[in-house]
């Protein structure tokens, strides 16, 4: 066997998901069409701190984007089962791009306001809340070889974060050159990519069979909420991480002020500011996509919510952008990692039946309490400052680090049989989450 084999068969393991045709297109498009989006989070977000200069419409701005996930999610999810999903991508991708097609008319023809960008940013949060369940839930028709799905799901954070790594730093360059308009037309543009790649994909009539009869929805909501409730493991790593959601992940919406008030920077230092979360949150991830198994992830989300925790004093302590890029970079990767492996666990001692209802809770926990943050973080900014905020929302996160270390035993305890029972790990040795 000669040296290259060995590095060729993990190569190969890496990326087995992308040999199924419908998902190679998809990813292949999606790749292009999220580094728009990311390019479009960031000139959104320097076009309000131009327009405003002020921390609570950063802030306002975020909750308009984000808050009809929380609302929305958990019956999206339940409607999206009963549509095509694939057409249902396809009219979310066309919307998407009227919007940022609306933005870049706007913005290059130099009448938009603020309010214009909070209701356009407002329906894109409303196009998300359908986007995002059928986006999840489409990966499984498109990969051929079930085995095949947790790889597909890896290379989806990784592509996340890769967009979100590239998309910032280029917005800066360009919206430092010709203004934000053109990242909101590129953006409308990189969205015909996806929609090229949803309409040339093929399936078996078979693959997109009807869906579902319709399921008493009030039932259903109500069986998920008693499930998880009674669930020490799930209910305690799910506050934890809404908890982390609402007070720490909000900082990148006062990134703006971090740039130009407090590092006195430009748009530039905006874009290498958010590229490096990117790079943090991908570092992140790959590292915890080599792990072997879910053996030892309570103690990956102590620790990693402990980082982001140091990461964000670091940031509101900050004032040299060396420091604030290495602070950033460590939260982002933080963030990732206690994100990734919260849903692992979850997707491990969850029981079958319930996975959607208790995944949609996650959404909710992980991005839905965001934009409350999000506001909260705003109006505290412009009172006291986005550093002190920041300060505190740090403080936070580290002191539910410490609750969480105490909790941590005793959900060791109550997951063992669960371990047991799935043959993780033998029924001899002491608990591992």
């Amino acid at each position: 066997m000669s040296p290259n084999e060995p590095r060729t068969a993990r190569w190969e393991l890496l990326v087995r998901a992308l040999h199924a045709p419908n998902y190679r297109l998809f990813f292949e498009g999606q790749t292009i069409s999220l580094i728009g989006t990311w390019m479009t989070r960031t000139a959104s977000r320097w076009l309000v701190y131009r327009l405003t200069r002020s921390a609570f419409l950063l802030g306002l701005t975020s909750f308009a984007g984000q808050a009809p996930l929380f609302f929305l999610a958990p019956f999206a999810g339940v409607w999206v089962d009963r549509w095509n999903r694939r057409r249902t991508l396809v009219a979310t991708q066309v919307l998407s791009m009227l919007q940022s097609f609306a933005l870049a008319a706007l913005a290059l023809g130099g009448v938009i306001t603020i309010w214009e960008v909070i209701v356009l940013v407002l329906f894109q949060g409303l196009i998300n809340a359908f986007d995002m369940p059928a986006r999840q839930t489409f990966v499984v028709e498109m990969i051929e070889r079930r085995e095949d799905l947790g790889n597909a799901i890896a290379l989806n954070s990784s592509m996340v974060n890769g967009a979100r790594l590239v998309g910032p730093a280029i917005a800066g360059v360009v919206i430092g050159a010709v203004g934000e308009g053109y990242c909101f037309l590129g953006d409308g543009i990189s969205y015909l990519a996806v929609i090229a790649s949803l309409l040339a994909m093929r399936f078996r009539p078979a693959a997109e069979a009807a869906r579902r009869a319709k399921p008493e929805l009030a039932g259903e909501l109500a069986d998920g909420f008693h499930y998880v409730r009674k669930s020490r493991p799930i209910s305690v790593i799910l506050l934890f991480l809404a908890l982390v959601s609402f007070f720490g992940a909000p900082y990148t919406v006062l990134m703006p002020i971090f740039a130009g008030t407090v590092l006195h920077g430009s748009a530039y230092t905006l874009g290498w500011l958010m590229a490096a979360a990117g790079l943090g949150a991908l570092t992140g991830a790959v590292t915890l996509a080599m792990r072997p198994s879910v053996l030892g992830l309570g103690r990956v989300i102590l620790w990693s919510s402990s980082l982001f925790g140091i990461g964000l004093v670091g940031l509101g302590l900050s004032r040299a952008l060396w420091i604030s890029l290495i602070a950033v970079a460590a939260s982002g990767f933080g963030l990732m990692r206690h994100m990734a492996s919260t849903n692992t666990i979850l997707q491990t001692i969850v029981e079958e039946n319930k996975r959607g209802r208790v995944m949609a809770y996650y959404a909710m926990a992980f991005q839905g309490v965001t934009p409350f943050g999000s506001l909260v973080g705003g109006a505290v900014a412009a009172r006291i400052g986005a550093p002190w905020t920041t300060v505190g929302a740090g403080l936070i996160c580290l002191a539910g680090a410490a609750c969480f270390a105490r909790l941590l035993p005793g959900l060791r305890r109550a997951m063992h049989p669960i371990y047991v029972e799935r043959g993780i790990i033998p029924a001899a040795p002491a608990p591992e989450p």
